[in-house]
């Protein structure tokens, strides 16, 4: 019915769905847009989701640490085994 209007937001998204998308890791915190790399990122564990065709990846497994500097490591540690 309004499949025109679904695609207004950024990266091909609803605006409405990304107001109600959160990290999928145990925190569940808000996720914020980057245009330009076309990923969601989350600002709590520092996890970049990739969108592809307009579609939100959002796999732990398939996201990608961001800065991988002093917060590396420390939030979601049950990743490595220790």
């Amino acid at each position: 019915m309004t499949s025109n209007t679904t695609t207004g937001g950024p990266l091909g998204l609803d605006p409405e769905l990304l107001s109600i998308l959160a990290c999928p890791d145990i925190h569940h915190s808000p996720l914020t847009v980057d245009e330009a790399a076309s990923e969601l990122l989350c600002t709590t564990c520092d996890r970049a989701f990739p969108v592809r065709d307009g579609i939100p990846v959002l796999l732990l497994d398939e996201a990608r640490r961001r800065g991988g500097g002093a917060g590396e490591g420390g939030g979601a540690g049950r990743e490595h085994g220790a």
